[in-house]
């Protein structure tokens, strides 16, 4: 591990006063918890100018009833997600994502926010200062090319946070807050395929909530695989969504998670309306492979995290089908 870089640090106590200091340094970078940030800092991942600490804005940390829906701040840690009793009681699978996050002290300081935000991971970038230097960097940090896929010309590095899925599923939406303006978007169109710049976030923007729907009577889940039964990242994970009216499938939404540059939604329009078989699980796990793109940014075979991924799905839609 490295020392800290140099940086200047600010603590504003407004959320406007925050995005106006991003704005003046486009250098600057969040930092909440610093579960995600502070670690790749100490990696010597990045060297930003300024670091902005959002734990003295209180509107970050709150989550209230808007209307019908459930307004999550972008400050609130994994641990008080988890057990807030609108969120398990309206939006479990949320709990269930936020519980899946590393470990009990991680989620006491890991913020919403951050995890939606955290970084993009790989065997070739999340490494020590000298390995990297001794392997010639790569595309995603201060390199030419990517060790995943030599040729390419984008970086391939993954998405692991629980979360986004999760959140994608239930139709959720992201509160962007910039320097002169604040604008919704699905949480899906936060990300992009790319591992070197997978968010979606204007320079002096800034994730300042995250607005939940009502359920609308659908049932959703969360699961992941890992190499340990806490701490790690998911080696991949699903996030399913189901609504069903009598035999058939009235509503289906599966986002993945871990396999990609960004979490994302699964195609599942040929599957509205059909009951649940082994015909409509077998033309999942074709969509699944259709969409996933698993290469060696893990330790972890790709070939493994392809089948846990199409049984992870699987076995969830079989669930919450049975649950009605």
């Amino acid at each position: 591990m490295n020392l800290l870089p140099d940086f200047r640090f600010h603590r504003p106590e407004t959320l406007e006063a925050a995005v106006q200091i991003k704005a003046a340094t486009p250098d600057a970078r969040f930092v909440a918890g610093g579960t995600d940030l502070l670690v790749n800092l100490r990696r010597g991942l990045g060297e930003p100018s300024d670091l902005i600490d959002l734990t003295a804005v209180a509107d970050l940390a709150a989550i209230r009833r808007d209307g019908d829906a459930l307004w999550l701040g972008a400050g609130v840690t994994l641990a008080d997600l988890a057990r807030h009793p609108d969120v398990v009681a309206g939006y479990p699978a949320v709990a269930e994502a936020a519980l899946a996050v590393a470990g009990p002290t991680h989620r006491a300081a890991a913020t919403l926010g951050g995890n939606l935000c955290q970084d993009t991971r790989c065997v070739f970038y999340n490494q020590s200062d000298w390995w990297r230097d001794g392997n010639g960097w790569c595309l995603k940090y201060k390199g030419d090319k990517c060790h995943v896929v030599v040729k390419s010309d984008r970086c391939y590095a993954t998405y692991h946070g629980d979360v986004a899925p999760t959140l994608m599923v239930l139709d959720a939406e992201a509160v962007v807050a910039g320097p002169d303006r604040v604008r919704r978007v699905k949480i899906a169109d936060l990300y992009r395929e790319s591992g070197a710049e997978h968010l979606t976030l204007a320079a002096g923007e800034m994730l300042a909530a995250v607005v939940l729907p009502p359920p609308g009577g659908r049932r959703a889940a969360y699961a992941k695989a890992r190499v340990r039964d806490s701490v790690d990242f998911p080696l991949a994970g699903v996030a399913v969504s189901l609504k069903r009216d009598g035999d058939v499938i009235a509503d289906l939404r599966i986002a993945i998670t871990g396999t990609n540059s960004a979490p994302l939604l699964i195609d599942t329009a040929d599957l509205i309306g059909r009951s649940w078989d082994d015909s409509a699980a077998g033309d999942l796990a074709l969509a699944l492979r259709r969409k996933a793109n698993v290469l060696r940014t893990t330790i972890t075979g790709a070939k493994y995290r392809r089948r846990v991924m199409q049984a992870m799905a699987r076995q969830l839609v079989g669930t919450l089908w049975d649950k009605g």
